[in-house]
């Protein structure tokens, strides 16, 4: 599986012990960088990964264009 691959309503990540998990876009509450990049979900739990901040939010934008059909003309 690709870094940048999605899956449903899910986007690919990268732990810090860099293994691949998959979490839930929709559920995604706030991204930060401290310098780690933390994604808080709605549920409170937080992961931090590798990628940049502004890598999770273009996974995250990919995501929503896939399924709710937007392309950038």
């Amino acid at each position: 599986m690709r870094g940048d691959a999605t899956w449903g309503n899910m986007i690919t990540v990268t732990r810090l012990d860099e293994r691949v998990i998959v979490i839930n876009a929709e559920l995604i509450k706030m991204i930060e960088s401290t310098p780690d990049t933390i994604i808080t979900l709605l549920n409170g739990d937080s992961v931090i990964v590798r990628e940049s901040v502004d890598e999770v939010v273009r996974r995250a934008i990919d995501y929503a264009r896939q399924i709710r059909g937007f392309q950038v003309v």
